[in-house]
């Protein structure tokens, strides 16, 4: 069951979370830093409650982003957010649309419980998670871009899950069966 909720309550009673997101990185972080739901994300990682964060959402979890301008992030995941455009190469398109494998450097990845390396999954973004050790898979889009994040129980995709098919959707299976 998915309920989508900005109640402190309701979400320290959920067995997961996901932060979701489709935007800008300031007005996203701005948004959630003045709702107060913060201290409660604190909170339920420090519970060990399992946490995805997706596309944005994934980007919201590292320590800080460089997309116009420099803004603070949850400081869940060690490691910046920096434009695609940075490393590239110029003829690429930007932002980065369309299906990329996954190299799964993670191999006992509980997210990647049903997936294999080389698996297809679709993305939508023009910044990556960068100067990160806990990075559990790449994709090649001109140079090798975070795909996943993985730090105990805090788990991030910078690609869409929910648009990627059965790949998605069994890893978002996987994610479902995790407990704290």
């Amino acid at each position: 069951e998915v309920i989508v909720t900005n109640d402190a309550e309701t979400i320290r009673k959920a067995d997961k979370l996901v932060l979701p997101g489709v935007g800008a990185f300031c007005d996203a972080a701005k948004k959630l830093f003045s709702s107060g739901l913060v201290d409660v994300l604190i909170e339920q990682k420090n519970l060990n409650k399992p946490i995805l964060g997706i596309c944005l959402g994934m980007q919201l979890l590292f320590d800080k982003s460089f997309e116009y301008g420099c803004h603070n992030g949850l400081g869940f995941i060690i490691g910046n957010v920096k434009p695609i455009s940075d490393v590239i190469p110029k003829d690429f398109k930007i932002p980065h649309i369309g299906w990329n494998s996954l190299n799964i450097t993670k191999k006992d990845s509980r997210l990647f419980k049903y997936i294999k390396n080389g698996d297809f999954v679709y993305f939508v973004h023009s910044f990556y998670g960068a100067d990160c050790d806990d990075v559990s898979s790449v994709s090649n889009y001109g140079a090798d871009l975070t795909a996943t994040v993985e730090k105990g129980n805090v788990f991030g995709c910078q690609f869409h899950p929910e648009k990627s098919g059965t790949v998605g959707l069994n890893i978002l299976k996987a994610f479902c069966e995790m407990e704290a």
